[in-house]
């Protein structure tokens, strides 16, 4: 019920379809979610994470797993800038990690143009377990920077 909320707080709604016994995940495009650089990351992106397996999306440079969704992801949201939110890094890509107030976490990559969001619930599945599945496909985004102070083992 709680990820349900926060989900649809930041403007990602679940919503069930009439195909096949699945759902489709209904997740708001990032604005440069039509960068070419995207669909490098995209086409590499790993069928499950944990036990939660991919499923289809209505919108491009997207993805989702679980149902209801337990990772919801978004290629080319805004870049983030200079923040005091911690940074970790997963083999080789740097995250912001920004806890909301219901306890739900956004993981933005730090460093890379157009930059990725990953939204979670880490009590329900651990940061860890996500960040480890999806750093091969976002490292395929090149990184232009690196976090100045980066923790490696934080547990989110």
């Amino acid at each position: 019920m709680r990820r349900t909320a926060t989900l649809a707080v930041a403007a990602m709604v679940i919503t069930p379809t009439l195909a096949a016994c699945a759902s489709l995940a209904a997740v708001e495009p990032a604005s440069d979610a039509g960068n070419p650089v995207c669909a490098e990351m995209m086409v590499i992106l790993p069928q499950f994470i944990g036990d939660a397996e991919r499923r289809s999306t209505n919108s491009q440079a997207t993805a989702a797993w679980g149902d209801p969704s337990q990772v919801v992801l978004r290629c080319g949201v805004q870049v983030p800038g200079p923040t005091t939110d911690p940074c970790v890094s997963v083999n080789e890509v740097d995250w912001i990690a920004h806890e909301g107030e219901d306890g739900v976490w956004t993981l933005t990559t730090y460093g890379r143009t157009p930059a990725t969001e990953v939204v979670l619930d880490p009590q329900v599945i651990p940061s860890s377990t996500v960040l480890a599945s999806l750093s091969q496909a976002a490292s395929r985004i090149p990184a232009e920077g690196a976090c100045v102070s980066v923790e490696k083992n934080v547990d989110l």
